[in-house]
């Protein structure tokens, strides 16, 4: 049994649908972003650095895993399944994993910031970060034009950039003129252990979300 403490955010998606794919039985515990439950001293001793997601492996000596990508290879290598075995298979979908967590995750999350939550309207910030995610897009849109899925196959490469391109609207990005990389986002949101992930945890304070959201990212 898998302990998933998590959010309703792009990061927290991954985990939830990677566990849904995977067929994984696991409890949710939704953290509150504004009673700081991300700070609290136990779940500290889970995720020394106090950000979701994380998961508990009570199987596995109650082995506990933090960082959204490390937790998707964790899954992926534990059960056989979305990250091939083969080097060459394998580092593929490394490859785009890290293009993920490297590029469109920080740079869409800091067009977030200053497009959405910033107190000031820095239009410079907000033109960087939405340009960069524009261009990462590109990147995957190019990639896409000649294969089905990132790395080929479905994989968790596909899982960790899925829940951050869905939400290019919020950031203020648009996928027009990126013909392939919307026929894979509609692909994934069929998917229906997709979107069972997208609706963990199933009930939540959009403005509490939003509001704790807000006071992490400016910090």
């Amino acid at each position: 049994m898998i302990d998933l403490y998590t959010a309703a955010t792009p990061n927290g998606h991954k985990v939830s649908i990677v566990l849904e794919e995977l067929g994984l039985p696991y409890t949710v515990h939704a953290l509150s972003f504004d009673k700081k439950e991300q700070k609290s001293e136990e779940f500290l001793k889970i995720n020394p650095n106090g950000r979701i997601p994380a998961i508990v492996d009570r199987a596995n000596g109650d082995f506990a895993v933090f960082e959204s990508g490390a937790i998707l290879i964790y899954l992926a290598e534990m059960t056989g399944k979305l990250l091939p075995q083969d080097p060459k298979g394998r580092s593929v979908v490394l490859q785009w994993l890290m293009f993920q967590m490297g590029g469109i995750g920080p740079m869409q999350g800091q067009a977030n910031v200053f497009f959405r939550y910033f107190p000031e309207k820095l239009q410079g910030a907000i033109d960087r970060y939405q340009h960069e995610t524009r261009r990462l897009y590109e990147v995957l849109d190019t990639r896409l034009q000649a294969v089905e899925f990132l790395a080929g196959e479905y994989s968790i490469a596909d899982i960790a950039t899925f829940p951050w391109v869905r939400g290019h609207d919020w950031s203020g990005v648009s996928v027009d003129g990126l013909p392939a990389l919307q026929r894979w986002l509609a692909a994934l949101e069929a998917r229906p252990a997709v979107q069972r992930g997208l609706r963990v945890p199933e009930r939540i304070d959009d403005a509490s979300v939003i509001k704790g959201a807000q006071a992490m990212l400016i910090r």
